[in-house]
């Protein structure tokens, strides 16, 4: 990209997104490389004007300290694993542009409406915050699906194959992500009970795209021991509340 295709791109994303403050980058080999080769350089020149005049800072992480962008960094690592299970194989040969590019609109979607923290614990329905709500400014509402639509309709209409490709990006997207929540490491220390009044998300296989399993924990079962393996938790379902009693494994609790 040259200066001009640089800052065409910035405009592009503020133009979407709203203003920003403050971008973060790391340092990979090959961002670097090309900013250099191009000429593109974020701390002087015509970039470096347009940023100060548009009050925005570009704040570049610490050579060799990948680390410091974990959390957006396991987001890309995951998204790219599962697409590649999905392109480079047969369902995702000869995408056109408009394919691929609602493919990756669905996939930000999908992405964005992970539940991350409580806002507030209704006994009816708690509030939870995601990714979409603070980008939007809008409170998720019920995501418009295509429920008929099955694996034979990826050789059929384009946006049928979009959809296809969609919802086997969010069963294996949704399945990785929520492993990553949990700690598979050998039980050789003691972690906090579920309790009454916990938020939690259920691993739900069954779940349409974008909607997850949120509920309270309405019992817990300790074992001899005092520790909690299962509980009973209420799940809103289809306007109308179900209790179920799940093993802990099954249940993830979200953080205040």
């Amino acid at each position: 990209m040259s200066s001009s295709s640089f800052i065409n791109a910035l405009r592009r994303f503020i133009a979407l997104r709203g203003n920003v403050s403050l971008f973060r980058s790391d340092r990979g080999t090959s961002f670097i490389g090309a900013t250099a080769d191009l000429g593109i350089d974020v701390t002087k020149g015509s970039v470096k004007n347009y940023l100060e005049k548009s009050k925005i800072v570009w704040t570049f992480n610490v050579p060799h300290s990948s680390h410091m962008g974990g959390v957006w960094e396991r987001m890309i690592g995951l998204t790219r694993r599962v697409l590649d299970t999905l392109l480079l194989g047969p369902k995702g040969k000869n995408l056109t542009h408009e394919v691929l590019s609602t493919l990756m609109a669905e996939v930000t979607a999908i992405i964005n409406s992970r539940p991350i923290t409580t806002v507030s614990k209704d006994p009816e329905v708690p509030f939870v915050l995601s990714p979409a709500m603070l980008l939007n400014q809008k409170i998720s509402g019920h995501y418009s699906m295509c429920t008929d639509i099955d694996i034979r309709d990826i050789y059929k209409e384009q946006w049928k194959q979009v959809q296809v490709l969609s919802d086997l990006f969010w069963q294996q997207w949704k399945t990785h992500y929520l492993q990553n929540l949990q700690s598979r490491r050998k039980w050789t220390s003691e972690k906090m009970n579920l309790k009454v009044g916990d938020v939690i998300v259920i691993k739900d296989r069954e779940t349409a795209r974008c909607q997850w399993s949120v509920g309270l924990v309405e019992e817990v079962f300790p074992s001899a021991d005092g520790l909690v393996r299962k509980a009973c938790v209420r799940v809103v379902v289809n306007g109308k509340p179900c209790t179920y009693t799940r093993p802990i494994s099954e249940l993830i609790r979200l953080i205040d």
